[in-house]
């Protein structure tokens, strides 16, 4: 009996640790119109309401892969070395095959109308795409007098909008990437 219940625990270890769990949202509205919100339905009335994105594992690509490139970019360009790599990591977590919704390519994201005005033949190879990217972000440090806010605001959202309000734009994705690449890089600092 006792090994029978050891193979039963050791198969739902199992299960419950290979498989992760999401918390998937059901509703369902009831015949007095009272919504209803379960992450366990317990009837087929109950529909999918919000879908759990999975996490991306943040250690899947290595933070210091591209440390060499990241310091040559930083010695040619006069770009902090910590700044160089926040941004690495909001942009692509570290991905050199990451390509946004909007056609943004590789580590630091270039947008391919840019390719050309930053040297970039490659945008999915890293020293390309690290140098190119550290090129602009030398390009907005000087066009915004090194105020980091408007630099990084206008990496993201483009200089247009950031000229146009005179501040980081009023968008939230924008206002977020900001104080999500501001956090990391004060992290970077202090490593």
């Amino acid at each position: 009996m006792l090994k029978k219940t050891g193979i039963i625990l050791f198969v739902i270890l199992n299960i419950v640790c290979l498989n992760p769990v999401f918390a998937d949202i059901y509703m369902y509205v009831d015949s007095s119109g009272i919504a209803h919100f379960s992450n366990v339905p317990t009837s087929p009335d109950y529909k999918l309401y919000i879908k759990e994105k999975p996490q991306t594992n943040k250690s899947e690509f290595s933070t210091q892969k591209y440390d060499d490139i990241i310091k040559t970019a930083q010695k040619k360009y006069g770009v902090e070395f910590s700044l160089i790599k926040a941004v690495i990591e909001v942009e692509s977590g570290f991905n050199p095959k990451a390509v946004s919704k909007k056609g943004a390519k590789g580590l630091m994201q270039i947008m391919p109308d840019n390719f050309k005005t930053l040297l970039v033949e490659d945008p999915f190879n890293p020293s390309q795409n690290i140098m190119g990217g550290t090129l602009y972000l030398q390009r907005l440090l000087r066009r915004y007098e090194y105020k980091l806010s408007l630099v990084l605001a206008a990496y993201n959202a483009g200089p247009e909008a950031v000229d146009r309000y005179k501040q980081i734009p009023p968008y939230p994705e924008t206002q977020e990437y900001v104080r999500k690449v501001m956090k990391t890089y004060s992290q970077y600092k202090k490593s």
